[in-house]
């Protein structure tokens, strides 16, 4: 055991709250620089600068109805009974510019999107006219029959409505769903500035791995936290680099650190607890300074955070998730899934939380924050949590049951059965809601 790696291992310092790991992980951690992405590739992503439009939208007045463009004073005192008859000048369709000018005693047809046009300050939707009486074989209309009073405005889109010139559409910092994409499209972007998304290295270790797809050993384990580890970094909207499995030999493990080199956060799982191999701690406390933690939260009590030191002089941060496929994802979701986010410049970092009523109980043996894996559901308009079962960090068919993680305080002997917990919701599934 090397002097070396003794002095990169506080294992006597007391256990780190949730929260004071979250921290020192966060503060070491920066904001992505951002890039130009095609406006669809861009969905998830944070907005790099402000988007201001450079011209009105809708840009002309137009209207909001099928039907005839006219002057309101003209059709005051129309009825069922005695309609007002105007000349038809022209019509005018979505994409066209007017090319009639609507003066006293007439109309334009007018289609829905269309610009009003010159002269005429209201829009009569057609079924308040008699066009499907006078409508005759030869489908031209010369006059309309107005049969309802309109005022001035009516049915009528005005030109910036939606977006005035030179507005602020959306302000940097915002993250692109759905509809800003569509506002950004408005707007004619097909391209938009963005913080980039994280490249996450993420690296298994130990003797006993295979990888899906290989032949089974008999005493060897399929390597199942690299696949949960980079679903959820491309789930909340990171770059995945599968490095594969270190093997438990200096050559193995230099090798694969050296790949992860080049991403913007290593993401590691196994070899961070106290009983582990020193070899994965002297090899990591080589490449940069890493500590080794114990957090006060069950499951996933061994974590490991440092800075690694790339060739080309960059730092790359470094999470070293525990090995026990539950422990990896319990971890991932409390502290990789922040650190995805924070690069990502979103907003928030917190996982979505809700109270719930707790179905069953919440045992806490030893003074730690519990995650217990849970399925919420929804019953009478109230939250309700029910354990997926056996909690054990090696069941990772326990976390496929869940959609959320029902917690029990670390100061909290045990949560009964009727209790309101908070739960972190994993996913919103339609019978949730």
């Amino acid at each position: 055991m090397t002097q070396h790696g003794h002095s990169h291992r506080h294992y006597g310092e007391s256990m780190l709250s949730v929260e004071e790991a979250l921290e020192r992980i966060l503060d070491s951690l920066h904001v992505l620089e951002p890039e130009e992405r095609p406006l669809l590739e861009a969905l998830g992503q944070v907005l790099a600068e402000d988007a201001v439009s450079e011209y009105d939208i809708p840009p002309l007045d137009n209207s909001a109805m099928d039907g005839y463009a006219v002057r309101a004073v003209d059709v005051i005192g129309a009825s069922t009974d005695s309609p007002v008859t105007l000349e038809v000048v022209g019509s005018v369709a979505a994409g066209e510019l007017p090319r009639d000018k609507v003066t006293t005693g007439t109309a334009v047809r007018i289609m829905t999107g269309a610009p009003v046009p010159e002269g005429a300050d209201a829009v009569v939707p057609f079924e308040d006219t008699d066009e499907l009486e006078r409508r005759g074989p030869s489908g031209d209309l010369n006059e309309i029959g107005i049969r309802y009073e309109v005022k001035q405005g009516a049915d009528v889109r005005p030109a910036g409505q939606d977006v005035k010139k030179g507005e602020l559409v959306l302000a940097k910092g915002t993250v692109l769903r759905p509809s800003e994409i569509g506002v950004l499209a408005s707007l004619g972007s097909d391209k938009v500035k963005v913080i980039r998304r994280p490249v996450v290295a993420i690296l298994a270790t130990g003797n006993e791995l295979m990888e899906p797809g290989e032949e089974y050993e008999p005493g060897k384990i399929y390597n199942s936290n690299n696949f949960t580890i980079a679903a959820g970094v491309l789930r909340y909207g990171g770059v995945p680099k599968l490095l594969g499995v270190a093997r438990d030999n200096l050559e193995s493990m230099n090798s694969k650190l050296r790949e992860g080199l080049d991403s913007d956060i290593l993401i590691t799982s196994a070899g961070v607890s106290k009983g582990d191999y020193d070899m994965v701690k002297d090899v990591l406390a080589q490449h940069g300074k890493i500590d080794f933690w114990s957090v006060r939260m069950r499951p996933a009590k061994p974590l490991a955070f440092g800075v690694l030191n790339a060739p080309n002089g960059k730092k790359v941060p470094h999470i070293g998730l525990p090995g026990n496929p539950v422990s990896a994802v319990v971890a991932f979701e409390q502290f990789g899934r922040a650190a995805i986010r924070k690069m990502m410049g979103k907003p928030n970092l917190g996982m979505p939380t809700v109270e719930a009523i707790l179905d069953e109980p919440i045992h806490n043996t030893d003074n730690r924050r519990v995650f217990a894996r849970a399925v919420v559901t929804k019953l009478r308009g109230e939250y309700h949590a029910k354990l997926t079962g056996d909690q054990g960090s090696n069941l990772l068919t326990s976390m496929a049951r869940a959609n959320a993680f029902a917690i029990c305080p670390e100061d909290v002997p045990r949560k009964d059965a009727g209790e309101v917990v908070v739960v972190q919701m994993l996913d919103w599934p339609e019978e949730v809601f």
